[in-house]
């Protein structure tokens, strides 16, 4: 599994079979690579995943889905939204659920915050549930991309259904868990194999850095990988 930061919350998940979108916010982005293009990115993705419906982690997930034809994956809410907005290979679902698309299974699971979107100047619309994603491929370590959350105790059901070993965190505070709660999300409820926090630096009001996460990891800390945007990791 070969995965790419593109800051905040943005990845791209590279397994056999499928390149794979999530929270594919680039326009707009601070911290998305000056060098790299939307459409470079996007060239080749089959899937797009999205955790919620905020302006930050939808992104360019339409513009790359009508140009590519990737399938969105998101809740009901956000697919059909999307689907209005002329995306029409859309796959609808929801908490709980746990979905083969081919290459990999996606399952969608609770998080701790908001979702609404103001992307088409209409003012803010209900998309539903904010979620985290899995995603379990053949051969290859489960991915738990927790969206944006704070740290709740449910996260050892996570665990316990799911098994993931690679953990895509927020640590970035203010919106999001900072970086001692998901220090203590990460000791408390999974084993991870890999660690990778997300979801700061990108605007001023957010945590700067990983520091006081990785800080607080204690042991765990070996387990971080800390890519600038752009950089890549295996897992």
């Amino acid at each position: 599994m070969k995965l790419t930061w593109y800051g905040h919350s943005a990845f791209k998940v590279e397994i056999a079979g499928a390149s794979i979108l999530i929270d594919p916010f680039f326009t707009g982005n601070p911290k998305f690579p000056e060098n790299l293009s939307v459409d470079r990115v996007a060239e080749g993705v089959t899937h797009v995943l999205l955790t919620h419906g905020h302006d930050d982690h939808i992104g360019d997930s339409l513009d790359i889905c009508k140009k590519t034809g990737a399938q969105l994956t998101a809740n009901y809410e956000i697919c059909m939204w999307a689907n209005g907005k002329g995306v029409d290979n859309i796959n609808p679902m929801n908490s709980g659920g746990f979905l083969d698309v081919g290459p990999f299974k996606v399952g969608l699971t609770v998080a701790h915050h908001s979702s609404a979107s103001a992307a088409d100047g209409e003012g803010f619309k209900y998309m539903g549930n904010p979620h985290g994603l899995i995603v379990a491929a053949p051969n290859e370590p489960v991915l738990y991309h927790m969206g944006d959350t704070d740290i709740f105790s449910d996260m050892a059901l996570v665990n316990e259904i799911y098994g993931p070993k690679v953990g895509i965190v927020p640590v970035g505070d203010r919106f999001t868990m900072g970086g001692k709660s998901a220090a203590l999300a990460c000791n408390r409820f999974f084993d991870f194999d890999t660690i990778i926090p997300c979801h700061y630096g990108t605007f001023p009001i957010l945590d700067q850095n990983a520091d006081t996460f990785i800080g607080a990891l204690g042991a765990s800390a070996s387990k971080v990988k800390l890519p600038q945007p752009g950089g890549t990791v295996e897992a």
